[in-house]
């Protein structure tokens, strides 16, 4: 799974919350890093991504790349700024407002199989 997230104190903390929960994680600080990763990968089963990112492209654009290159990928996006409604997210994906729990964010990634 890859998390994006431009705040090192955020990144650091699910990143190794989601460790200890048995997850393979690979972090990116913005968008455009999180796209030259996944090119590198060639696949991705999880993404959990920030709304406000720097470099010109924002976490809903990646979440809909994401979703366009591997579409049963699970999109999880989180904001501490905005909300957002099913409608605004890319098929499937899951909304958690900021502050989130690490517990909720891995609920999510186990309550629907990855592709």
């Amino acid at each position: 799974m890859l998390v994006v997230e431009d705040e090192a104190l955020l990144l650091f903390t699910i990143a190794d919350d989601l460790r200890a929960a048995g997850f393979r994680v690979f972090e990116a600080t913005s968008a455009p890093a999180a796209l030259k990763l996944l090119d590198a990968l060639g696949s991705i089963d999880a993404l959990f991504t920030d709304v406000d990112m720097p470099g010109g492209i924002s976490g809903l654009q990646l979440a809909a790349t994401v979703r366009e290159r591997w579409p049963v990928a699970q999109i999880l996006v989180t904001s501490g700024h905005v909300t957002l409604a099913d409608r605004d997210l890319p098929t499937g994906g899951k909304f958690f407002a900021k502050p989130y729990t690490p517990a909720a964010i891995v609920t999510a990634l186990r309550s629907v199989p990855a592709g």
